[in-house]
C-alpha cells in the first residue's frame, strides 16, 4: 500500500509542471482547467489511500492479506527455507509516527491540500 501511495505522485508532479508551463504559456483555459481538475481527482484519490492506509495501522478495519496479518510458512523445513528468502513489509503497523500520525496520515493530509489547491486553481482559472 505504501508504494501505490506513491504512484499520484510519479504521475501528479510532472502533469503539475506542464499544467503550470501550459498556464504561462497562455494555453487555452479549458486545457489548464481540465489539468487542474485531473490534479485534484488523482491527489483525491491518493488522500482515499492515505486514509485507508492509515485506517489498517489503526486496526479500524482489516486491509489487504499481502501485507497484514502472520504469514504462513509450510511446515519446519519450509519455514527455513522461507526465512531466508522472506521480506515481509507489514502494511498494519506504522514503521513511524510523528504527533500520533503515521506517513499514511500525512500523506492524506498533504493530498487532501493539494486536491484543494488544485480545486481552487482550477475554479481560479475558470473564472479567467
Amino acid at each position: 500500500m505504501c508504494l501505490e501511495q506513491r504512484i499520484p505522485y510519479y504521475v501528479g508532479i510532472p502533469l503539475a509542471f506542464v499544467v503550470a508551463f501550459a498556464a504561462f504559456r497562455k494555453a487555452p483555459r479549458m486545457i489548464v482547467v481540465g489539468g487542474l481538475v485531473v490534479l485534484a481527482l488523482l491527489m483525491a484519490w491518493n488522500a482515499y489511500m492515505g486514509v485507508f492506509h492509515a485506517g489498517v495501522e489503526w486496526k479500524w478495519w482489516v486491509g489487504p492479506a499481502e501485507c497484514t496479518g502472520t504469514p504462513e510458512f509450510g511446515g519446519a523445513g519450509g519455514f527455513l527455507n522461507r526465512l531466508q528468502t522472506i521480506n515481509i513489509t507489514r502494511c498494519d503497523e506504522a514503521a513511524w509516527r510523528f504527533l500520533g500520525l503515521s506517513l499514511a496520515g500525512y500523506n492524506a493530509l498533504i493530498s487532501l491540500a493539494l486536491a484543494a489547491t488544485a480545486l481552487w486553481g482550477a475554479k481560479a482559472a475558470a473564472k479567467n
